[in-house]
């Protein structure tokens, strides 16, 4: 166990310690504001605080754990060897930086309760975020940090064995519209024909009968290879699916359809399935409470994980809102268009409200990559590349590597071409171990 001197001990000391010694180097944590109790332990120990007590491992603690609610932070981003860190300390620290005031900067989502440009959704933009601005989006720098603290301890404690961490993945499989053509109903097959034939999209009008007269699979239906794929790894797959009301924003096939329902069903016997919130649940807990009981009546289970529709988050609200109801994981955190770290770890970590101060039950799970950000880059090549230099980055410290796939990226429209073998990468970078 690590013992921690400090001279206060608040609920983001023991969230930050508890993240870097706990989640990632498999190490407890404890605190303590007494002199002689921190002497007297003899594993791990290091002080937190404005000066060292004698020749410890000690750590100039930066006030960000000591304050309550939001204040004006100075950020300034310094290079760390092939990394980024903030926070300076001074010579006597054993680190540069303070990585625990820092990391709960990160983790807390500090910046998104402070003002910032919206895109249309409503969502945080990566280009806001202090990662992207300092060139650090791309690398999981709690994690090394993590790794760097671990140096340290292991430089004063050679004796200590630390617990082995492995990589891992934890593949998302969204599915905002099951079916293309099959199960809309007659209105919405007739308005989709008339809407073909206005816009004289012919090979999507004869398409779209070969799949209604069965002579052809919906183009969106890629359940069957979803789950092949999810028999050759131990890795389970987390589907989401959305089963709220159609709207302007979700298009879904309507829930009280059997073959949908047995849809879900059949894919619950392989992977596990969550929740994709609708648009409007996430402004109103009411659609969400039905939503999740709707959810929970077709797999008859409890509830486990939400993504909500679009990526979209309304910090602290959202989060709340998934507590209240006792969702216990969230896949939400990420950005759209960028590939990274928006959290700044490849760690699954708790929720921390900013205005209770307090950690909460809820876990949150970012996601690093997402089908519509490896769009941009040109060739298959370029995202495959991509897709590597992103996993290494999660690999070299052991953490849990998150992608997010839509159902229709593994069909056959052009658009989509080399998504399957992508995601393929994904699964085999466990067996390269």
């Amino acid at each position: 166990m690590l013992l921690v001197f400090t001279h206060k001990i608040t609920p983001r000391l023991s969230y930050a310690f508890k993240h870097i010694c706990t989640r990632i180097l498999g190490v407890p944590v404890s605190f303590t504001t007494t002199i002689e109790e921190f002497i007297a332990h003899e594993s791990l120990k290091i002080s937190y605080a404005k000066q060292p007590l004698s020749n410890e491992i000690f750590i100039r603690s930066h006030e960000l754990l000591f304050e309550q609610g939001l204040n004006d932070v100075e950020i300034h981003v310094h290079d760390w060897d092939t990394t980024k860190a903030f926070f300076s300390t001074s010579e006597k620290s054993s680190l540069p930086y303070d990585i625990f005031a820092a990391t709960f900067y990160l983790l807390s989502r500090y910046e998104e309760y402070l003002p910032h440009v919206k895109d249309e959704y409503g969502r945080f933009l990566a280009k806001e975020s202090l990662a992207f601005k300092n060139g650090f989006l791309h690398q999981p720098v709690i994690d090394i940090w993590a790794y760097k603290f671990k140096s340290v301890l292991q430089a004063q404690f050679p004796d200590f064995e630390f617990p082995k961490k492995l990589y891992s993945i934890q593949p998302v499989v969204d599915v905002p519209m099951a079916y293309y053509f099959r199960q809309k109903g007659l209105l919405r097959t007739i308005g989709g024909t008339l809407g073909d034939l206005f816009r004289f999209k012919f090979r999507q009008f004869y398409q779209r009968y070969l799949v209604l007269f069965g002579f052809q699979r919906d183009p969106y239906d890629t359940f069957k290879w979803i789950i092949t794929k999810q028999k050759q790894t131990k890795f389970k797959f987390v589907v989401f699916f959305l089963i709220g009301d159609y709207s302007t924003y979700d298009k879904n096939i309507n829930v009280n359809r059997k073959q949908f329902v047995s849809l879900i069903k059949s894919v619950s016997d392989y992977c596990k399935v969550g929740l994709k919130a609708s648009y409007f649940a996430l402004e109103d807990i009411e659609v969400l409470k039905k939503e999740k009981k709707k959810m929970e009546s077709i797999v008859n289970y409890g509830l486990e994980a939400s993504r909500h529709s679009f990526s979209k988050l309304n910090l602290p609200e959202s989060y709340r809102n998934l507590i209240e109801l006792e969702v216990k994981q969230d896949f939400t955190m990420g950005y759209i268009n960028e590939l990274g770290f928006r959290a700044g770890t490849c760690t699954p970590f708790q929720f921390y409200d900013l205005d209770y101060e307090v950690q909460t039950p809820l876990q949150i799970n970012a996601f690093h990559c997402i089908d519509y950000a490896l769009l941009k880059r040109q060739s298959f090549l370029d995202k495959k590349q991509e897709l590597e230099r992103l996993i290494q980055q999660v690999k070299q410290v052991n953490g849990t590597f998150t992608p997010v796939f839509h159902n229709y990226t593994f069909g056959d429209d052009v658009r989509w071409k080399g998504f399957r073998d992508l995601f393929g990468v994904i699964l085999d970078s466990v067996d390269d171990e």
